[in-house]
């Protein structure tokens, strides 16, 4: 499943993106903010979709905040999440690929829509090569994280 959640700053840009994958009959759920409130906090939404994306191995996740910095990093602080901040299309096929990436943080004061879905497109499609050498850096980062 494809998990989708934001702060206020990137409201309007996860709306346009359920639009995008309604059109591209992608299945999503939505774990807001389902409103506009310009007091929430983008650490409430990371927290909440890397708890999804941690239910089935095969999830994934789409963060949105102004910066996509501070979605990141929360959601990096969280046990079995490997999150990035993607900004073309061949740098997020290269960190899925080489690093089985599972949360796509998406800068909504810098990206437009038509770039953010050709960002979630890629997110989508690439898989994890698998290849042994990303294995092992993978666990190794794992044995760095204390919180789940």
């Amino acid at each position: 499943m494809l998990y989708l959640a934001t702060d206020h700053r990137g409201y309007k840009l996860k709306n346009q993106l359920k639009a995008w994958l309604i059109a591209k009959k992608i299945k999503f759920k939505d774990l807001g903010a389902y409103e506009f409130n310009s007091n929430d906090n983008y650490p409430d939404f990371a927290h909440s979709l890397s708890q999804k994306v941690l239910e089935q191995a095969d999830n994934k996740g789409v963060l949105f905040c102004g910066s996509g910095a501070g979605v990141c990093i929360a959601a990096n602080k969280i046990k079995g999440i490997r999150a990035c901040l993607g900004f073309n299309h061949r740098q997020v096929a290269s960190f899925v690929k080489d690093d089985n990436v599972n949360v796509l943080c998406v800068a909504a004061d810098y990206t437009n829509k038509f770039k953010c879905f050709q960002l979630v497109k890629t997110f989508l499609k690439t898989k994890f090569s698998g290849e042994e050498k990303y294995q092992r850096r993978i666990e190794k980062i794992e044995k760095l994280y204390f919180f789940k």
